[in-house]
Formats: structure tokens, sequence, C-alpha cells
């Protein structure tokens, strides 16, 4: 289905030019000359732009602007007008316009705002701001879609449209798991950069030395390990977006230096004195309040400001209540075709139970759980005894952050092994490589064997691995019946 563009002006030559314009650009040409009729269009054929003078007769554009929005406030608006006064174009904005334009037109140019406008509304569908998930197409992958019809959702995605374009520097605040890696990327997918690079690094996933090198890169020779030059993300990123996620768990040191990428886009490899240049925006995101690690000397007060040209805060799912329904269908949906299950409804009391929850590992959460019960979902409907064993194995439970983990659960491992480190050192000298991964795997095969009811079958599905290697391992490490 193509995307639709509807065009609103009393003055028929200029509606005929503008189908002109337009009829090349693979969109559907919706024409009309008076503000009741086109309102009525935008009810029933939901147009992803709209082009709309001023200067109407009965009912002016500005406000057939604020009805339209009220029908529907993710559609893209362009205002135009030949009265060239300031005031016309603050009162367009005000109201929610995506751009404003004056007559007579730059065509090159109101064929670039007409492109990103609908690049905006198409981002604005894709989150959803309606309570509905029944036009997601099938193959619609979850993990890039953010759903949101509460207040506070609908004003980031407002934001994003205003600002995206631009090289501000963006901070994103938030809770572990609202989703600020998927906000900073619509905010790069939106924006002129979006043909360039986007890379993305946790600064609390590195140490000290191994982030600057990662960032910046290294000379050979620069220390222990140093066989060859390796070039830092910032060079990788040139002319693109880097999101620098956890930035509050970033050494001093570390800061000196991306304070100076953002005031003059330079820096030096480790080890080395080439300045290189670079033109990368900078996306970073944190879970931590920044204003208390300044406080506390631990963060810098100049980097602070220099990062927060445009602030976004991502509320906690326990304060939109209202997208958890949306994102228990949009969840349903994702897994049941993956694990190929035909749920067809949540039972209310199930929605109820999930409402109810205080999620304080948020979406993130959400989704492990949905993930969790569609896999044990023994009928079409999704029953509250699918989940509960599931909510009671996290209440109370600090929310393990997996995404930002990376493939390889790094974070995971290391938060469960540091605090017994020392003794598994004592008990196992000079063979904890060997215990470790022996436990960590006798642990995998029982859990997997457990979570299946014992049925080696879906056991060995669920693990990746063939049935006569899960065989193999239960007769090793003796667990249950190998046969």
């Amino acid at each position: 289905m193509n995307n639709k563009l509807l065009i609103l002006d009393d003055d028929i030559d200029i509606l005929q030019m503008l189908k002109t314009v337009f009829s090349s650009e693979d969109m559907d040409i919706i024409l009309e000359s008076e503000s009741e009729s086109a309102l009525v269009r935008i009810a029933s054929e939901r147009p992803n732009v709209a082009i709309i003078d001023i200067s109407l007769p009965r009912k002016s554009g500005l406000q057939v602007l604020q009805e339209a929005k009220k029908i529907d406030p993710g559609m893209s608006v362009i205002m135009t007008t030949g009265n060239k006064t300031t005031q016309n174009a603050i009162e367009a904005m005000k109201y929610g316009a995506y751009d404003y334009v004056t007559k007579p037109f730059d065509i090159n140019k109101l064929k670039s705002a007409v492109q990103k406008a609908l690049e905006c509304n198409l981002l604005n569908r894709k989150v959803r701001y309606t309570k509905d998930t029944k036009q997601l197409p099938e193959d619609e992958h979850a993990d890039d879609i953010m759903i949101g019809s509460s207040p506070e959702m609908i004003e980031i995605w407002k934001m994003v449209g205003k600002v995206a374009d631009s090289d501000a520097t963006i901070l994103i605040q938030g809770e572990s798991g609202t989703g600020k890696e998927l906000l900073a990327r619509a905010i790069y997918n939106n924006s002129r950069r979006k043909n360039r690079p986007f890379l993305a690094v946790n600064c609390a996933a590195l140490p000290e030395a191994l982030l600057e090198s990662e960032l910046f890169g290294h000379e050979k020779g620069a220390f222990t390990d140093a066989h060859a030059r390796r070039i830092g993300k910032f060079e990788q990123c040139n002319g693109g977006t880097i999101f620098l996620d956890e930035i509050g768990e970033m050494s001093l040191a570390n800061q000196g230096k991306l304070l100076r990428v953002l005031e003059n886009q330079e820096f030096e490899r480790v080890g080395g004195n080439e300045t290189i240049r670079v033109d990368v925006r900078i996306i970073a995101a944190t879970n931590r309040s920044l204003v208390n690690l300044v406080k506390e000397k631990v963060f810098r007060m100049d980097l602070f400001y220099r990062l927060r040209v445009v602030n976004f805060f991502l509320p906690p799912l326990r304060e939109r209540v209202e997208d958890i329904p949306l994102l228990i269908d949009l969840f349903v949906k994702k897994f049941s075709r993956k694990y190929r299950k035909s749920i067809k409804r949540v039972a209310k009391e199930t929605q109820d139970l999930l409402v109810s929850h205080p999620w304080e590992g948020n979406i993130r959460e959400l989704k492990n759980v949905i993930n969790s019960a569609t896999v044990f979902c023994k009928s079409d409907v999704l029953m509250p005894e699918d989940l509960e064993s599931f909510l009671k194995a996290r209440a109370g439970f600090k929310e393990i952050d997996l995404e930002s983990a990376g493939e390889d659960y790094y974070e995971v491992f290391w938060n469960m092994l540091e605090p017994v480190f020392d003794g598994i050192c004592v008990k196992n000298k000079g063979t904890i490589y060997e215990s470790v991964n022996m436990g960590l795997e006798k642990a995998l095969i029982h859990m997997a064997m457990e979570k299946s009811h014992n049925n080696q079958v879906f056991a060995a599905k669920l693990l990746g691995i063939s049935r006569n290697t899960l065989r193999d391992r239960l007769e090793r490490y003796k667990i249950g019946s190998a046969d």
C-alpha cells in the first residue's frame, strides 16, 4: 500500500501543480480545496503527510491543523502561506506542524520537507500512538519497535521528530530496560546521518584502558599486546552516530578525551601523536543520575552540560501502565511466531496480573516473562499459570541487564562470579577454568531439563544442541535418566 499525501489549498492551480510535482514520488495524492472535506478525508484515508495552506475561506489552515491533529496525532503536517510573517510560523509549530514553508515554493525544498515529514510519520506509526497492534506486519521485528500510547511517550516521539535531523548531542536518561538504545536508533534512523554508521558502545562493559582503546584506537606498541595499529569507534563512525551507553561509568580520564571530541571533533589514538579529526554525532545514555555523579565529583560538570544539549527522559514502565497491554500484545505475537505457537489471545486475568506487576526491570523484564510464558503455554490462550512462576522468580530480584551484556553475557557472569571468585580460587586452585565451565554446563543442562519437564527433545531444541549431545551430557553429569 502506497503512502498518502493530502494537499489542501483553495487555489486550484496550486493543487494541480503540486499533484504534478508529487505524482512521481510513489505516493497516493489526495487533493482538497475545502477545509471540512479535507478533515473528512483525513479521518477516512489517514494520509501520512498533509500540506495545508494557512489562508483558507471559512476555516483557517491553523484551525484545520488543530482538528487534524486530534483526528490523527501522528500525521505530519506542512503548513504553507504566501504571507511571510513570523507569527504564522510560531503558531503553526505551536499547534504541532512538522514544518512551515512559504510561497512561491522552492520545489526541491518542498519535496525534501515532504520526504522528511513522511519518514517522521512512518516512525510515529511504527511506535504506534493508537492502542492497536493488529496492523503490524506479521514479520515485524519486535526488537525494533517502541510502542507507546501514553502522553509521555507521545511527547517523546514528537521531540524525536524535532531534533533527529540536527547534529545536537543528546542525553537519554532512564532506568535499565526502558529502551534507551531503541530511542537512540530511532533518532539516528530519522536523521540525515542514517546512511552513515551507527555504533553502540557500553561504557560499563569495559575496563578503563580497554574502553579508551575501543573509542579512540591505539598505535602499535602503545601497550602490551598492541601488536598493530587499531582504529577506534570514533574513526569507524566518521560521518555517523555513536551511542555511548552507561556514560556515567566512564572514568574521569576518558571523560576528558570525550569532552575534547565534543568540543573540537578531534583526538589522538592511545600511544599516538597524530591528531585525528572526525565528524560524529554523539548520543549518550545513563540509568544513573549524572547530577549526583557531578556532586560526587566522579563526573565532569562541563561534560554533563555538553552532553545534555537535548535531554530525553524515558519513564519506567510503572509510570506508563496504559502501554503494558500494547507491549503484551506485541511480545505475544512475536514469540508465538518464533516458537510456532497459536496463541490467539491473553486471558483477562493474565493481563490484569501483568498490568499490576511492579516491573522493576521495565520493558526488558516484561519481554523476558512473555518469552518464557509463551514457550510453556499449552493452549491458544495465555493463562496466569503460564507465567506466575516466572513472576514469582523475579519478585524482589534486581533485573540482570541481558540486553547490554552483549552476546557473550560477560556482565551477567561477571556479576555472578565476582562475589564468590576468591572462594573459588582457594577451593579450586589450578582447576578454576575447568570447574567453572563444568558447573555452568551442568546447570544449563539441568535447568533446561526441568523447564521442559524432562522432555529430551524439547530440552535439546531449547539449548540448540543435538539430542545425542544432550544424552551424553546427561550421562556425564548424572542428571536424571538418560534413557
